[in-house]
């Protein structure tokens, strides 16, 4: 996977690591992992948590949402895993009903679960607790967690079978939260990635020390949880590549990258046009004023701002200031409440009714989700997401503040 001017794209090597292919789509957004499907399909993990599987000429296949908040999946060619993202860990609390991990079927439904979930004190940890990296092999699931210095094997009924360490912390604790001015949580990073090997053993990438400023590379004996080989990798951005012997190569990932051919700016497209709330329609090159070379486009789902700005001709400035126009587009299915939203909020930009119909389009990840797009069609994603379950009170007028624009 690669990521670059404005791309997010699969990348194909031959056994010399030469680049033989590469696949580009709507559908693939902010990936963090790959993995054969049934089928000699591809199942690719979305930051976000989806799945989306794609075929051998790259087309999408199908897709499903994320069982946890935000899952991470893994394959041995028949079952599918997912566990707990270690990528994009969201901090909401578990009371320990759900397993540790899912065991999926191709339809992306989870059917069984294994392992019992550790619940901290603080449950609003949980899900950084149970985070971490699984790997399947002849329906045996392995998972290593991102907070703790343990690698398992687990039975059929989530037991362990055998626990390896790496000896990397004396007395292992929960995250916690520190006092300090800002709210910040302390936890160890130690395990980021795992998988099976051609050769057949258990691959482990972690850290090195406890907030992973070093990486190392650990091989383990499946069938004992012996590690029988470590590499320390030094370097917090590498690439790695096993052969079937068990011959590991450590590798520069922009040196891959840059066998790729460097792509312009993806169109903003299809083009679309939705009615404003007064039932207008109007198309995205219509939101630009004269001399605005940029507009900023903002796909919500009634997704409650930390704080909304009440002074709109701040924003007004600001957009003058930077060459943007600021535009909304709600895709909220229940008008009602879009409209209930945006009475409260009263925000000082153009609101467009999508309907859902951006996400059948674009299927855009998280929300809220933006977009900087130039008139001449190109654009550049970013993607925010804000997930609260609580309005916070907006500060009281005199309240002076940075200009939220």
């Amino acid at each position: 996977m690669g990521r670059g001017s404005g791309h997010s794209r699969l990348i194909a090597f031959d056994g010399d690591l030469h680049v033989v292919r590469t696949v580009t789509n709507p559908r693939i957004s902010s990936p963090v992992a790959i993995a054969p499907y049934p089928g000699s399909r591809l199942l690719v993990t979305e930051r976000t948590g989806e799945g989306v599987v794609f075929d051998t000429a790259g087309a999408p296949v199908r897709e499903w949402e994320s069982p946890f908040a935000a899952s991470l999946y893994a394959t041995d060619g028949s079952r599918i895993v997912a566990s707990r993202s270690p990528y994009y860990v969201l901090f909401v609390g578990e009371d320990g009903s759900a397993p540790l991990v899912w065991i999926l079927d191709t339809l992306g439904a989870p059917y069984e679960g294994v392992g019992v979930i550790h619940v901290p004190v603080i449950n609003y940890l949980a899900e950084l607790v149970n985070a971490g990296p699984a790997a399947v092999a002849d329906h045996v699931v392995y998972f290593a967690p991102l907070v703790r210095d343990e690698i398992l094997r687990l039975d059929h009924d989530g037991s362990p079978v055998w626990r390896s360490s790496r000896g990397l912390i004396p007395v292992e604790r929960d995250p916690r939260f520190v006092a300090g001015k800002e709210r910040r949580v302390e936890h160890a990073l130690i395990s980021i990635a795992m998988t099976v090997g051609p050769d057949g053993r258990l691959y482990v990438l972690g850290g090195e020390d406890s907030a992973a400023t070093r990486l190392r590379l650990d091989v383990l004996n499946r069938e004992t949880g012996e590690i029988v080989a470590t590499q320390v990798l030094g370097t917090p951005t590498t690439a790695i590549a096993v052969d079937r012997h068990g011959k590991i190569r450590v590798l520069d990932p922009e040196r891959l990258l840059a066998q790729t051919p460097t792509l312009g700016r993806d169109l903003f497209v299809p083009a679309f046009a939705l009615p404003d709330l007064a039932g207008k329609p109007v198309a995205a090159r219509g939101l630009s004023r004269q001399g605005h070379a940029r507009q900023l486009l903002g796909i919500v789902v009634r997704a409650v701002p930390r704080r909304v700005p009440p002074h709109g001709p701040t924003c007004t400035g600001a957009s003058a200031a930077t060459g943007f126009d600021i535009a909304a587009i709600s895709d909220d299915v229940d008008p009602g409440k879009m409209r209930a939203f945006v009475a409260e909020f009263r925000p000082p930009f153009p609101i467009l009714v999508g309907g859902g119909r951006m996400k059948a389009i674009y299927h855009y990840r998280g929300l809220p989700y933006s977009v900087a797009a130039r008139q001449a069609g190109t654009h550049r994603r970013a993607h925010l997401w804000l997930r609260r379950r609580r309005r916070i009170p907006a500060p009281a007028p005199n309240h002076r503040e940075r200009d939220p624009c």
